[in-house]
């Protein structure tokens, strides 16, 4: 049965809203978001559509979902969440789900200068977003060279008798120790948060002032201080080629297709000074216009993040999605935010930055894809598989002494590793450092659902250990009825060296050692490192959360006040763990009946 899109646009409310159109099957095929929720799905059912891309989608809609909102940026937002969980085909999906990096001045005596990630609130003074952690850390480090505020958590400044190193080296002006008043530190966050805005020229006039001042009273090392940071100034002006002098704060997004790649590239500026980039690559782009990928960029990205005084595109969506983009920027930031061709000399060159910088990672991403290729298919010869590998999943135990042991599952597939798909099993009911047993029992647990015909099977299981931890997954998955799935043992060489592993069979071929440089052994530990990796820290975490609760904390009856009294009474667990039920029952609060159920839970 057709779609009935007549009867259906009839019904349709002109309220601004999201749309959700759905197959057959129930898929959702496209999320979007509307002013007028009745013009704009009625324009996805006139003669020409905007291209064959949208016209193949329109003929699979059975169904169409809406949801009014009351403003058109609660649409952006709702429109943003729906493509995120639901990840319809023919949206353009933009994968940004990491927080953008912030500087942060906290708000106190002696303010700490510091790096934020999360959402900032205001109990602190915040300063961003930027692209990356290195421009953070990068920036951090010259606002300690030039203005020499403290960087150490508030319990260490609290607790300081002596400076520490970073004030031997002239990053700090050891506030912690009285080496610098409250007045003056204050003038120097003052100078530090008006560089932050980009107003560096107003900067080096009043350090200028200061220094002139310094050398009238004839105080000449103060003066050589001042001096210094004006000549730190200057060399950061230099540094920065394609600057502002304007100080404004400006996203640049620039789209380019080039073999057979689409990347969007948002370059950052904050306080005129360019502070790097961040290359993004969607997924069901197809044959996506530029234009496209800008708007769903835009759409996508300031749902989630700040938005600037204005926004540089290439190329510039259409009039119209540009003007209902900054109709919505304008309600969710409470102020206007132009969307923008670069018009003046220093725009262009950050738009012409921005789009070198997007080719670049484009050939980057293609160089790595063929690479891993390349590593894929030397594996599947060096094992001698009839079938390509595409597939891998690799097991590891960690432990400390049998404690918390924890097996990590990681997953590489296509060219990369799959992050979404690792996992963590806290291995119970074993003896400890039992690593076969624990081995057994996450392989046990790993494939039992596809045993039963749930899930993905791997095209290659790589096992972290020799011949016993092989011996133990084989057997796990042969009785699951998976035997015939291929399972290779990666044992560290002689003092764990890399490159001197040996890779074992599980079908009791001869162990095989490839060479050092052999792109497949290269694979194989990059994807065994990593569950290693993946291993240790969910051990950690284990067991740190483990030591950090006693086991008075989890007796049956035994609250604040009784716990109290028993470590009062025996001195701590230790002493708890010594008592019998007759000695345990003499504490206050502890009946005979309490002091046997102690007594049993503890043995």
């Amino acid at each position: 049965m057709s779609f009935d899109a007549k009867a259906f646009l009839a019904s349709l409310t002109e309220l601004p809203g999201v749309y959700r159109m759905l197959d057959a099957g129930g898929a959702v095929l496209y999320v979007g978001k509307a002013k007028n929720l009745k013009k704009r799905v009625a324009s996805y059912f006139r003669e020409n559509v905007s291209s064959p891309r949208i016209a193949h989608m329109v003929s699979q809609i059975a169904a169409i979902e809406t949801t009014s909102t009351r403003t058109e940026a609660e649409a952006l937002l709702l429109e943003n969440n729906l493509i995120k969980s639901l990840s319809p085909r023919y949206n353009i999906l933009f994968r940004d789900d990491k927080s953008y990096p912030y500087i942060v001045l906290s708000k106190s005596d002696f303010p700490r200068l510091g790096f934020f990630r999360g959402n900032p609130d205001r109990k602190a003074e915040y300063f961003g977003p930027y692209p990356s952690s290195w421009a953070v850390r990068d920036s951090i480090h010259l606002l300690q060279k030039m203005f020499r505020l403290r960087t150490c958590e508030d319990t260490v400044f609290a607790n300081r008798s002596r400076p520490c190193l970073l004030y031997q080296i002239k990053r700090c002006s050891g506030p912690c120790v009285a080496h610098i008043g409250a007045e003056d530190y204050a003038a120097d966050v003052q100078l530090a948060s008006m560089f932050l805005l980009g107003k560096q020229q107003e900067v080096t006039k009043r350090l200028t002032r200061s220094m002139e001042e310094a050398s009238a009273r004839l105080a000449f090392e103060q003066a050589a201080i001042y001096r210094d940071q004006i000549q730190s100034l200057h060399q950061i002006q230099e540094k920065q080629f394609v600057s502002s002098s304007k100080g404004e704060d400006v996203d640049i997004i620039a789209a380019l297709k080039d073999a057979g790649q689409l990347c969007v590239n948002l370059a950052m500026v904050r306080g005129g000074r360019h502070l790097g980039d961040r290359p993004l690559f969607p997924s069901n782009a197809g044959e996506s216009s530029l234009a496209d990928a800008v708007a769903a960029f835009i759409h996508q990205h300031y749902a989630a993040h700040p938005a600037p005084a204005r926004v540089l595109v290439c190329p510039l969506p259409v009039e119209d999605e540009r003007v209902e983009s900054e109709a919505m920027l304008a309600e969710i930031a409470g102020r206007p935010v132009p969307i923008q061709e670069a018009r003046s000399v220093v725009h262009k060159a950050w738009v012409d930055m921005a789009l070198q910088n997007a080719r670049l990672a484009i050939f980057a991403r293609n160089q790595a894809t063929a690479q891993q290729e390349q590593r894929l298919a030397a594996l599947q010869e060096a094992l001698q598989f009839p079938e390509a590998i595409s597939r891998i999943e690799c097991f590891d135990i960690s432990h400390t002494m049998g404690e918390a042991t924890v097996a990590s599952c990681v997953v590489y597939h296509g060219n990369g590793m799959k992050k979404s798909d690792y996992r963590r099993f806290n291995i119970k009911d074993i003896q400890a450092g039992d690593d076969y047993a624990a081995m057994r029992q996450a392989v046990t647990r790993r494939y039992g659902s596809i045993a039963a015909g749930e899930g993905v099977a791997p095209d290659l299981i790589l096992i972290d250990g020799g011949k016993g931890q092989v011996s133990s997954a084989y057997s796990a998955l042969a009785d699951l009825g998976l035997a015939h799935l291929p399972m290779l043992g990666v044992a560290k060489g002689e003092e764990r060296k890399p490159g001197l592993e040996t890779l074992i069979f599980a079908n009791g071929r001869e162990p095989l050692q490839l060479p050092p440089e052999h792109p497949a052994l290269h694979l194989i530990q990059e994807i065994r490192d990593e569950a290693h990796r993946f291993a240790i820290t969910g051990h950690r975490a284990r067991r740190g959360k483990a030591r950090k609760t006693s086991t008075l904390d989890s007796l049956p009856g035994v609250g604040p006040a009784r716990r109290k009294a028993l470590v009062s009474r025996f001195g701590g667990l230790p002493g708890v763990l010594a008592a019998s039920p007759e000695q345990l029952a003499e504490v206050p609060g502890i009946s005979r009946e309490m002091a046997d159920k102690i007594y049993s839970a503890l043995h």
